[in-house]
């Protein structure tokens, strides 16, 4: 990790690197949202940190393509770059990736190189993606994609969007570390609806975040990338809007697995991993 370059206060100054020690041995302290804002002292500690993490996998990153690079296969493989989910290192008083689809956790890189040119060298996307349309992309590549998968790979203009520039997102609290918050913290647990979905869409400018069934949350993101100002007051048609496509999502039958369904797993080196993970208990 390269904490010289990006970290060189936590390598010299003992009382940040006391204070990365009792964060990361505190486990709980990664799950629960916070009681207050973030010391900026603190906050700079954990960003520099991941920072140095980020960058030493890059680096990781880069050795894979040389490799390829020089065996020669590098042209013949489609290569995606992607990320299951962000981090909250303090922002709006959480930490980790639980109680949250804000952008924090949800904007993450996609990046695509295509050998055989079906995405254009080069090109780039401004509106919102969803990385669901990697798998079709996938097997569109393979040449494995049945018609109805085809229709949804990014290799397509975007005018071509069969989602038409609507994209989902979805949240479901585990439920053992609700119940952990809600047997040390219940009033935080409470007040920040930690037993509750999380479900957001994005439409053109705008995102809609809706906690529960009636917590809702408007950003203009194109301007408000890091979702400061609420808008749920001042424009509510533009909640009513994408509020009905988070309807018609939850009315899609088969909906995505709750808490109940994911624990329900019969592989019992999967449920070790899952459990490990501490997303079953």
């Amino acid at each position: 990790m390269r904490l010289e370059r990006f970290a060189p206060d936590v390598l010299h100054n003992r009382e940040r690197r006391h204070y990365l020690r009792r964060f990361n041995s505190d486990i709980y302290g990664w799950l629960a949202p916070l009681t207050g804002e973030i010391d900026d002292d603190h906050k700079s500690i954990l960003d520099h940190m991941y920072n140095a993490e980020v960058y030493t996998q890059d680096e990781h990153v880069g050795r894979f393509f040389r490799t390829l690079r020089e065996s020669g296969r590098l042209d013949k493989t489609m290569v995606i770059v992607a990320a299951d989910h962000g981090d909250h290192l303090g922002e709006k008083q959480l930490v980790g990736h639980l109680f949250s689809v804000y952008n924090e956790l949800v904007h993450v890189p996609l990046i695509i190189r295509d050998p055989q040119r079906d995405l254009p060298r080069g090109g780039t996307v401004d509106g919102f993606v969803s990385t669901r349309r990697i798998y079709q992309t996938v097997l569109t590549a393979a040449g494995m994609a049945k018609p109805a998968e085809e229709r949804y790979t990014l290799a397509q203009s975007t005018a071509a969007d069969p989602d038409g520039g609507v994209v989902f997102s979805e949240g479901v609290p585990p439920t053992n570390v609700v119940g952990m918050i809600q047997k040390r913290q219940p009033t935080l647990c409470q007040q920040r609806h930690c037993d509750q979905p999380r479900r957001a869409v994005w439409l053109g400018a705008h995102k809609l975040i809706q906690t529960g069934s009636e917590y809702l949350e408007l950003y203009r993101v194109v301007d408000d990338p890091f979702e400061e100002h609420d808008l749920s007051r001042s424009a509510p048609t533009e909640v009513q809007q994408l509020r009905r496509h988070l309807t018609n999502l939850q009315q899609v039958p088969g909906g995505a697995p709750n808490a109940e369904q994911i624990e329900d797993v019969s592989d019992p080196a999967l449920t070790r991993r899952l459990r490990d993970l501490g997303y079953i208990e």
